[in-house]
Protein backbone atom coordinates (compact mmCIF):
# COMPACT_ATOMS: atom_id res chain seq x y z
CA UNK A 1 0.00 0.00 0.00
CA UNK A 2 1.42 3.47 -1.17
CA UNK A 3 1.68 6.45 1.54
CA UNK A 4 2.22 9.11 -1.32
CA UNK A 5 -0.09 11.61 -1.07
CA UNK A 6 -2.00 12.02 -4.06
CA UNK A 7 -2.95 15.80 -5.53
CA UNK A 8 -5.79 16.56 -7.45
CA UNK A 9 -4.61 19.06 -10.49
CA UNK A 10 -6.27 20.72 -13.46
CA UNK A 11 -4.04 21.15 -16.39
CA UNK A 12 -5.38 23.19 -19.67
CA UNK A 13 -4.10 21.01 -22.29
CA UNK A 14 -4.25 22.04 -25.64
CA UNK A 15 -7.13 24.82 -24.56
CA UNK A 16 -8.96 22.03 -22.54
CA UNK A 17 -9.03 21.97 -18.63
CA UNK A 18 -8.75 18.33 -17.77
CA UNK A 19 -8.32 16.67 -14.11
CA UNK A 20 -6.48 14.34 -12.88
CA UNK A 21 -4.88 12.76 -9.00
CA UNK A 22 -1.44 12.31 -9.46
CA UNK A 23 1.44 12.23 -6.85
CA UNK A 24 3.66 14.99 -6.47
CA UNK A 25 6.71 13.15 -8.10
CA UNK A 26 4.25 12.32 -11.87
CA UNK A 27 6.17 13.96 -14.50
CA UNK A 28 4.41 16.13 -17.00
CA UNK A 29 4.96 13.55 -19.66
CA UNK A 30 3.46 10.87 -17.89
CA UNK A 31 0.57 12.70 -17.14
CA UNK A 32 -0.20 13.41 -20.80
CA UNK A 33 0.23 10.29 -21.67
CA UNK A 34 -0.97 7.95 -19.08
CA UNK A 35 -3.43 10.23 -16.92
CA UNK A 36 -5.07 12.31 -19.59
CA UNK A 37 -4.57 9.65 -22.75
CA UNK A 38 -3.12 12.03 -24.66
CA UNK A 39 -0.34 9.62 -26.36
CA UNK A 40 1.47 12.11 -29.07
CA UNK A 41 4.33 13.12 -26.37
CA UNK A 42 6.87 10.86 -26.59
CA UNK A 43 9.27 9.83 -23.73
CA UNK A 44 12.50 8.84 -25.40
CA UNK A 45 15.59 9.58 -22.76
CA UNK A 46 14.07 10.45 -19.70
CA UNK A 47 16.84 12.89 -19.01
CA UNK A 48 15.80 16.20 -21.00
CA UNK A 49 18.37 15.08 -23.91
CA UNK A 50 16.48 13.66 -26.83
CA UNK A 51 13.73 16.27 -26.82
CA UNK A 52 11.10 13.81 -27.79
CA UNK A 53 8.96 14.67 -25.17
CA UNK A 54 9.09 18.26 -25.51
CA UNK A 55 5.67 20.13 -25.33
CA UNK A 56 4.65 24.18 -25.18
CA UNK A 57 4.35 25.49 -21.62
CA UNK A 58 3.21 28.82 -22.22
CA UNK A 59 4.59 29.17 -25.57
CA UNK A 60 7.44 28.14 -24.27
CA UNK A 61 9.66 24.71 -25.54
CA UNK A 62 9.90 22.64 -22.49
CA UNK A 63 11.09 18.94 -21.97
CA UNK A 64 7.84 17.41 -20.13
CA UNK A 65 9.86 14.64 -18.85
CA UNK A 66 11.92 17.10 -16.42
CA UNK A 67 9.30 18.96 -15.00
CA UNK A 68 6.62 17.88 -12.57
CA UNK A 69 2.94 17.90 -13.52
CA UNK A 70 1.74 19.88 -10.37
CA UNK A 71 4.75 22.37 -11.41
CA UNK A 72 2.41 22.80 -14.82
CA UNK A 73 -1.05 23.86 -13.35
CA UNK A 74 -1.91 27.54 -13.94
CA UNK A 75 0.18 27.22 -17.41
CA UNK A 76 -1.46 26.95 -20.76
CA UNK A 77 0.17 22.95 -22.24
CA UNK A 78 0.38 23.18 -25.94
CA UNK A 79 0.79 19.24 -27.14
CA UNK A 80 1.44 18.00 -30.62
CA UNK A 81 -2.45 16.72 -30.65
CA UNK A 82 -2.78 20.63 -29.97
CA UNK A 83 -1.11 21.92 -33.34
CA UNK A 84 -3.46 21.46 -36.05
CA UNK A 85 -5.94 24.01 -37.18
CA UNK A 86 -9.36 24.21 -35.51
CA UNK A 87 -10.93 22.66 -38.30
CA UNK A 88 -8.46 19.35 -38.60
CA UNK A 89 -6.28 20.88 -40.77
CA UNK A 90 -2.59 20.25 -40.66
CA UNK A 91 -0.83 23.84 -39.03
CA UNK A 92 1.75 25.10 -40.77
CA UNK A 93 4.58 22.98 -39.32
CA UNK A 94 2.85 19.75 -39.35
CA UNK A 95 1.93 20.41 -43.01
CA UNK A 96 5.53 21.57 -44.10
CA UNK A 97 6.75 18.28 -42.47
CA UNK A 98 4.64 16.36 -44.51
CA UNK A 99 5.87 18.28 -47.56
CA UNK A 100 8.99 18.12 -47.25
CA UNK A 101 9.54 15.11 -45.67
CA UNK A 102 10.66 15.64 -42.50
CA UNK A 103 10.08 12.90 -40.75
CA UNK A 104 11.21 8.65 -40.82
CA UNK A 105 9.97 6.85 -37.98
CA UNK A 106 8.41 9.37 -36.87
CA UNK A 107 9.54 8.95 -32.67
CA UNK A 108 11.34 12.23 -32.66
CA UNK A 109 8.45 13.92 -34.41
CA UNK A 110 6.28 15.54 -31.92
CA UNK A 111 9.12 17.00 -30.14
CA UNK A 112 10.28 18.77 -32.86
CA UNK A 113 6.71 20.19 -34.34
CA UNK A 114 6.81 21.53 -31.04
CA UNK A 115 9.84 22.95 -30.56
CA UNK A 116 9.77 24.51 -34.67
CA UNK A 117 6.10 25.94 -33.63
CA UNK A 118 8.12 27.76 -30.73
CA UNK A 119 10.65 28.70 -33.09
CA UNK A 120 8.67 30.23 -36.15
CA UNK A 121 6.80 32.09 -33.36
CA UNK A 122 9.51 33.50 -32.23
CA UNK A 123 11.46 33.90 -35.43
CA UNK A 124 9.03 34.05 -38.32
CA UNK A 125 11.49 34.33 -41.42
CA UNK A 126 14.43 31.71 -40.14
CA UNK A 127 17.62 31.18 -42.62
CA UNK A 128 18.54 27.84 -42.76
CA UNK A 129 21.07 28.04 -40.42
CA UNK A 130 18.96 29.55 -37.36
CA UNK A 131 16.11 26.71 -38.59
CA UNK A 132 19.23 24.32 -37.73
CA UNK A 133 19.66 26.57 -34.59
CA UNK A 134 16.26 25.97 -33.66
CA UNK A 135 16.61 21.73 -34.08
CA UNK A 136 19.90 21.90 -32.71
CA UNK A 137 18.32 20.06 -29.23
CA UNK A 138 15.96 17.80 -30.79
CA UNK A 139 17.61 14.61 -31.46
CA UNK A 140 16.71 12.19 -34.73
CA UNK A 141 18.51 8.90 -35.30
CA UNK A 142 16.63 8.30 -38.95
CA UNK A 143 16.77 11.78 -41.18
CA UNK A 144 19.99 13.48 -40.88
CA UNK A 145 18.47 16.67 -40.22
CA UNK A 146 18.37 18.22 -43.75
CA UNK A 147 14.76 17.36 -44.48
CA UNK A 148 13.70 18.69 -41.09
CA UNK A 149 15.21 22.07 -41.62
CA UNK A 150 13.76 21.97 -44.98
CA UNK A 151 10.63 21.87 -43.04
CA UNK A 152 11.77 24.50 -40.45
CA UNK A 153 11.57 27.31 -43.10
CA UNK A 154 9.05 25.72 -45.39
CA UNK A 155 6.27 25.74 -42.09
CA UNK A 156 7.73 29.51 -42.17
CA UNK A 157 6.63 30.28 -45.66
CA UNK A 158 3.12 28.65 -45.07
CA UNK A 159 2.43 30.73 -42.08
CA UNK A 160 3.34 33.99 -43.70
CA UNK A 161 1.43 33.14 -46.31
CA UNK A 162 -1.42 32.22 -44.10
CA UNK A 163 -1.23 34.71 -42.16
CA UNK A 164 -1.22 31.80 -39.23
CA UNK A 165 -0.38 32.35 -35.85
CA UNK A 166 1.72 29.83 -34.59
Amino acid sequence: MSTEQIHEIRLNVNGVDHEAAVPARRLLSDALRHDLGLTGTHVGCEHGVCGACTVLVDGQPTRSCLMFAVSAVGSEITTVEGLARPDGELGPVQQAFRECHGLQCGFCTPGFLTTITAGIAENPDPTEEEARDMVAGNLCRCTGYQNIVKAVCRAAEIAREGGDAL
